[in-house]
């Protein structure tokens, strides 16, 4: 784990909705290190699902075309059929994955006509549509038994690529809220932030070169936690050379910054290409592999970090409000594979006042419980960084 540890020496009766009602005790930084960071695995009842899917195909049992069965309700018999590419992506493949047993999704491809080795060619499902966690393709939305499939030839069949290991990426959350701070910008220094896209979308509508624009500004720290490195998606071949700021994009978008109202509408927004994936620190006894200079590789090994400086953007004075949320989220497109996705959003309370900003109780996702987060949404903070 990164960051603070909150709870130690915890005692539940298993009845609890919430570890937050066990007991525990609060800890100082002495007394549990990371080393002794709790983990649980989590028991699943078996449910057969491997038996409705299957690959064909691939080179090996990891990867091939996606078939599954259909029909083995009331005594019908079992039929064996396609998925629809239309749609099929790193989310829907995960599922698939999982439901082989064959661990994490490294690609989901819209066209299979490589794979063209099995006597299926009738298209069953189509429409299936994944939020990642699902532990059959059945448990996701889908059509049903209405096919709605614009191309339904074999090559547009969905397919996958399976691996038994993968990257996860995390936010230093803690990181955050120590180096937020407003800046004031001419608007002629930000030709280059605004040539690559990464200014919020009302710079477009900016009188340049003239007048400023506000930004919040923030290090951010990744870490890949996951058994696997993170590499992007695209090859050296494709990388986007930048001469503004003298720099190559592997990954169109690798992080989204966005300042959102308390009820979740968005007010400003930023982004950040992948102007350079590298291990710029790692944990003791890990190597770095890789390094942007000289057009060297770019990825985060496991158990390195990538140190960069986000920025959400908007008109000087345009945002006015008490309280508002900054809000960070990590390859938000899914376009590389990782174990897990619920982790890679992050989210911070904050008082602003229209000059200065305070960044409190920044968290990862779903990592604190509904009564926990009311609890730091009231939370006043120190007597001397009150905003009234």
């Amino acid at each position: 784990g990164t960051g603070p540890v909150h709870m130690n020496e915890v005692q539940c009766l298993g009845t609890e909705k919430s570890l937050w009602s066990c007991s525990f005790k609060n800890i100082t930084q002495e007394d549990c290190k990371h080393s002794e960071d709790a983990a649980v695995r989590c028991n699943i009842p078996y449910m057969g699902y491997e038996n409705l899917i299957r690959l064909s195909g691939g080179r090996s049992r990891f990867e091939g075309r996606v078939e599954v069965a259909v029909g083995t309700g009331d005594g019908d018999q079992r039929r064996w059929g396609l998925v629809c590419g239309e749609g099929w992506g790193t989310l829907e493949a995960m599922v698939a994955c999982r439901q082989l047993g064959l661990g994490f999704a490294n690609h989901g491809l819209q066209e299979t006509w490589y794979w063209d080795a099995s006597n299926v060619t009738e298209m069953v499902l189509s429409g299936v549509k994944c939020a990642g966690h699902e532990m059959s393709l059945s448990h996701c939305q889908h059509h049903g038994a209405s096919l709605n499939c614009r191309n339904t030839g074999t090559r547009f069949a969905a397919g996958v690529i399976c691996s038994e290991t993968a990257s996860d990426l995390l936010l230093h959350a803690p990181l955050v809220q120590e180096t937020a701070y407003i800046e004031d910008r001419p608007l002629h220094m930000l030709y280059c932030a605004a040539e690559e896209n990464c200014l919020a979308s009302s710079a477009r509508l900016a009188n340049w070169p003239y007048g400023h624009r506000r930004l919040l500004r923030f290090s951010s720290q990744i870490h890949n936690n996951g058994r696997a490195d993170f590499r992007p998606k695209a090859g050296r071949h494709s990388w986007v050379w930048h001469e503004c700021h003298r720099h190559y994009h592997s990954m169109d978008i690798f992080t989204h910054y966005d300042i959102l109202t308390p009820n979740g509408t968005k007010v400003a927004e930023g982004h950040k290409a992948s102007f350079c994936l590298e291990d710029t620190e790692c944990e003791e006894d890990v190597a770095k592999r890789y390094e942007c200079a000289n057009f060297g590789e770019q990825g985060i090994t496991v158990g390195c970090w990538d140190l960069g400086h986000g920025t959400a953007g908007c008109r000087a004075g345009s945002v006015t409000l008490t309280a508002i949320t900054p809000q960070v989220v990590i390859n938000p497109n899914f376009e590389v594979a990782e174990s897990d996705f619920t982790n890679n959003a992050m989210k911070c309370n904050c008082k602003y006042d229209g000059h200065r900003i305070w960044v409190h109780s920044c968290h990862i996702g779903d990592a604190l419980s509904e009564e926990a987060n009311k609890r730091f949404e009231q939370y006043p903070g120190q007597l001397n960084n009150q905003i009234s």
